[in-house]
């Protein structure tokens, strides 16, 4: 429930965690009510990316820094058709942006897709209180939308949660499309799109590839319809325990012995495929500036990160799964959660981040060329 309004920030608004925890501050965007599991991203920029992440559908995101809306929203740097976030939460929004990129302000651009946040709270003591007591469900306010107190932790408990959720699907594309390669045409990959961004496929094509975007719900005939070199599964929002037909199309993949490469969801997915369980993270990994070791190489890379959910994997053995022997191949340096996962007998691995990473940083780019890699010696 939403509506939009000019001189939305002179607005009172309340946001409403669901342990009973109360922040007050104006409105910012659309003036209404709205419900997610309240996150925060530790990103100092790239907002625009991250709000056109589908991996953040039903979730209220809060920002750490301070300052957020300073280079405006600019036509070139949505990640996919809309925002997806169903909250946004900032400290001091920019009065006025300074790029010359930019077309619009950032409160004009929530107030236009009916985004409902709020700003002039202290987002510090905010993120303190979800690192310590975890991510959870929560409400913003404002408006007419605005009623007692009780009566909005009442509806805030009301709220679905993040474990259980199903919702790839309602992110994905319903109708496959392809993004041509850039240059000379080098391989073909199918990518099912559980949450797909933008840049991922730009990714690709860069390297030559003719990129076969399918809806989650592909089948494996339609994935060996285009005839793939390789095969891709994208990150995606909800609880990986929940994707039942996307582990089921991986396995296939793999039992044919398909080049295979996932990322985030896509993590988790052949986490699952292998055996493996998944959990839910505390507070989770949301931001640009995560240190993540490659342990196949030993460097550590500063990477982006949107992921609530992390897979179950013994960190020090090589693990014997249906499809050969498994390892986990990259770490978080934070907190010894799986980033990454390989198969040593077949040509799949994958990992918990965002090598694309729109916005950056950039040190996980290679890992496109490590699927390229595995693509040319398939086809060696």
């Amino acid at each position: 429930m939403t509506t939009s309004t000019r001189g939305a920030h002179r607005t009172p608004a309340v946001l409403v965690l669901e342990d009973g925890r109360i922040f007050r501050g104006r409105a910012y965007g659309a003036v209404g009510a709205t419900f997610g599991e309240a996150v925060f991203s530790t990103g100092m920029t790239g907002y625009q990316e991250t709000l056109t992440d589908p991996s953040y559908h039903r979730q209220v995101v809060v920002m750490t820094a301070p300052h957020i809306g300073n280079t405006g929203i600019n036509d070139e740097d949505m990640e996919s058709k809309k925002i997806w976030v169903s909250g946004y939460v900032v400290r001091d929004p920019a009065r006025v942006p300074s790029n010359w990129r930019s077309t619009r302000t950032l409160d004009e651009e929530l107030a236009a897709q009916g985004v409902v946040g709020i700003s002039g709270i202290d987002t510090r003591a905010l993120t303190r209180h979800l690192r310590e007591r975890g991510a959870m469900r929560v409400g913003i306010f404002s408006g007419n939308a605005l009623p007692d107190e009780g009566t909005m932790l009442a509806e805030v408990r009301q709220a679905p949660e993040m474990s259980g959720a199903d919702l790839s699907a309602e992110v994905a594309t319903t109708e496959a499309y392809v993004v041509p390669a850039i240059g000379e045409k080098k391989f073909t990959v199918a990518a099912i799109d559980l949450g797909i961004k933008g840049m991922t496929p730009h990714r690709m094509a860069e390297r030559g590839i003719e990129v076969h975007v399918l809806p989650a719900t592909a089948t494996v005939e339609d994935v060996y319809a285009a005839d793939p070199d390789g095969v891709f599964f994208s990150n995606g929002p909800g609880d990986p325990a929940t994707a039942d037909h996307p582990v089921a199309l991986m396995q296939a993949v793999l039992e044919r012995g398909t080049p295979l490469f996932g990322i985030c969801f896509g993590n988790q997915i052949l986490g699952r495929a292998l055996g493996f369980g998944t959990f839910k993270l505390k507070y989770g990994h949301r931001g640009i500036n995560q240190p993540v070791q490659d342990r196949t190489t030993g460097k550590v890379e500063v990477t982006a990160h949107n992921h609530g959910f992390a897979v179950d994997a013994p960190l020090d053995q090589v693990s014997d799964t249906p499809y050969g022997r498994a390892e986990v191949s990259h770490v978080c340096l934070n907190d010894n959660v799986v980033e990454g996962l390989q198969l040593l007998d077949r040509p799949a691995f994958s990992v918990q981040y965002h090598p694309e990473a729109a916005a950056g940083p950039h040190d996980a780019a290679y890992l496109f060329d490590r699927f390229v890699s595995l693509m040319e010696g398939q086809r060696a």
